[in-house]
């Protein structure tokens, strides 16, 4: 998975959209690193919730789900 544009909201976060997103938009995970997390959100809801993850978590799951 590699990543297109960034955009910064007011979470101080940059978050970063797959390119296996289609361009049509609205259907897209995001995920941006702080220093001791991993943030995913849904492009739809950039307000919304969030889930964090530890970066172990989160290379597990890459690890499970590029299987």
């Amino acid at each position: 998975m590699t990543s297109t544009a960034a955009q910064s909201f007011s979470d101080g976060l940059i978050w970063f959209k797959s390119t296996y997103s289609g361009s049509a938009g609205g259907d897209c995970v995001e995920v941006a690193a702080s220093s001791s997390n991993v943030h995913i959100r849904d492009s739809k809801h950039p307000d919304g919730p969030t889930l964090t993850l530890s970066p172990l978590a989160w290379a597990e799951f890459l690890a499970l789900a590029t299987t």
